[in-house]
């Protein structure tokens, strides 16, 4: 008898499935880019539960600067100049994902430290409705407005890299460069007098719910409102000009399961990875055509001619700087 239950337990214990593997992303929020569907894939695709995280790049850094020593997280997403950061500050650590090669030089660290994964381009989420009959802005300039007041969102600039691009695209419309924030301060300042909104974290739902009527946010995302939320949303790129910026990702270093996070990054810049990103409006690291029904979504390609890529080193280098301005001067 006592054979018998021993040879049950055992077989029980033999067809029970196998638990799933679990990757720990920093900066994997659900509603930002779609990670959700990101998220999802990696699990069917590889067996790999990734927990969804809602930190932004600014705060992703802080936590593995302060994890140094005992890494939690196995790998970790962020705008480019903090990616660029956290290989200088030695929390991440060289692997080239298949695929690495096909990504244009100038987006990847040349020993793999970081690379960018999709694009997104600056401008303006405008959810229509709740302008209150405004029009629809179409230039940076026009946010300082009086009948926008109360109206306008921008991620903290001296946080979320999102804000931190918003600054340098303003800066660039009004006719500043890397080297001089002067534009974007003085512009800042002019929107703070028109009671702007300035969250911290990614904030698409409260442009959805009408919160926050027009947002410094990224197309990928106000695309997603426009095709895929009840309601009436714009993407605008402004007529002065914007930026297009590339987002990263990395190996953590001295991570708890690098070879689980070697495979989550290798899917993510494979062909089914990339195609994922395409499908959430974002354009993809390595060059690829966008499918026809996904590309008809986006404005004229004329318009994003407006929108121009930047020496990412130099962005990085200079952004300590202008948060300490920004916090200074501004907020």
């Amino acid at each position: 008898m006592k054979h018998t239950v021993l040879s049950a337990i055992f077989a029980t214990a033999i067809a029970a499935p196998a638990l799933a593997e679990e990757a720990i992303c920093y900066n994997c929020p659900p509603q930002w880019a779609d990670w959700a569907s990101m998220l999802q894939a990696i699990d069917e695709n590889l067996g790999v539960r990734m927990p969804h995280d809602n930190k932004n790049s600014g705060q992703t850094l802080s936590q593995l600067l302060a994890e140094r020593g005992s890494p939690v997280a196995d790998v970790a997403y962020f705008g480019v100049t903090f990616g660029i950061k956290a290989a200088a500050e030695g929390v991440l650590e060289p692997y080239k994902p298949a695929g690495f090669d096909d990504i244009p030089d100038g987006l990847k660290d040349p020993d793999g430290a970081w690379f960018a994964i999709h694009y997104g381009t600056l401008g303006l989420f405008v959810n229509v409705n709740a302008l209150g009959g405004a029009p629809v802005p179409q230039c940076w300039a026009d946010l300082t407005k009086p009948e926008y007041r109360g109206m306008v969102g921008y991620l903290d600039p001296s946080s979320a890299f999102v804000g931190y691009a918003g600054a340098v695209a303003v800066n660039l419309a009004n006719g500043g460069d890397l080297g001089n924030f002067d534009p974007a301060i003085e512009y800042f300042r002019e929107l703070a007098a028109n009671n702007p909104i300035v969250p911290k974290q990614t904030s698409f739902a409260r442009v959805v719910s009408g919160e926050i009527p027009i947002l410094f946010d990224y197309d990928f995302n106000a695309y997603r409102g426009k095709y895929e939320e009840d309601g009436n949303f714009e993407f605008v790129l402004p007529c002065e000009g914007s930026v297009r910026v590339p987002y990263v990702m990395g190996l953590v270093a001295d991570a708890p399961n690098p070879d689980t996070g070697k495979r989550v990054l290798d899917f993510i810049l494979s062909d089914q990875g990339q195609a994922i990103w395409t499908n959430a409006y974002l354009q993809p690291a390595r060059p690829v055509d966008l499918p026809a029904e996904v590309a008809e979504k986006f404005l004229p390609p004329s318009d994003y001619e407006r929108a121009v890529a930047v020496d990412y080193a130099e962005m990085e280098r200079v952004q300590s700087a202008f948060g300490d301005r920004y916090l200074n001067e501004v907020r």
